[in-house]
């Protein structure tokens, strides 16, 4: 069970989940889950391959910039967040039209 194939498949899985989540999504909050799940499948390629295909560390180096990446995302899209419900009072992205204050 422990394969190259299971590890893609779920990484496919979670991908296909994320990238769900992103295009029906009109929740602000909900649109940055799914983007945090299509990272999550990216690194999940990143280890796998790692360990299967005979890279010492470069994998694992590979998925912590990912991970930093996402922390600095996701805080500046929160602050982009807060900042669209304290001009229009809502989280939905179809709703604002333009940002401006």
């Amino acid at each position: 069970m422990d394969s190259l194939n299971t590890y893609l498949f779920i990484a496919a899985i979670l991908f296909s989940l994320g990238l769900f989540g992103v295009i029906t999504r009109r929740n602000g909050v909900a649109v940055l889950m799914g983007i945090e799940l299509i990272l999550n499948a990216a690194n999940l390629n990143f280890i796998a391959f790692a360990k299967f295909g005979g890279m010492n560390m470069s994998g694992h180096i590979f998925a912590l910039f990912v991970i930093i990446m996402a922390a600095a995302e996701a805080a500046v899209a929160l602050a982009i967040i807060i900042n669209m419900y304290n001009n229009f009072k809502t989280i939905n992205v179809d709703d604002v039209q333009e940002l401006r204050q």
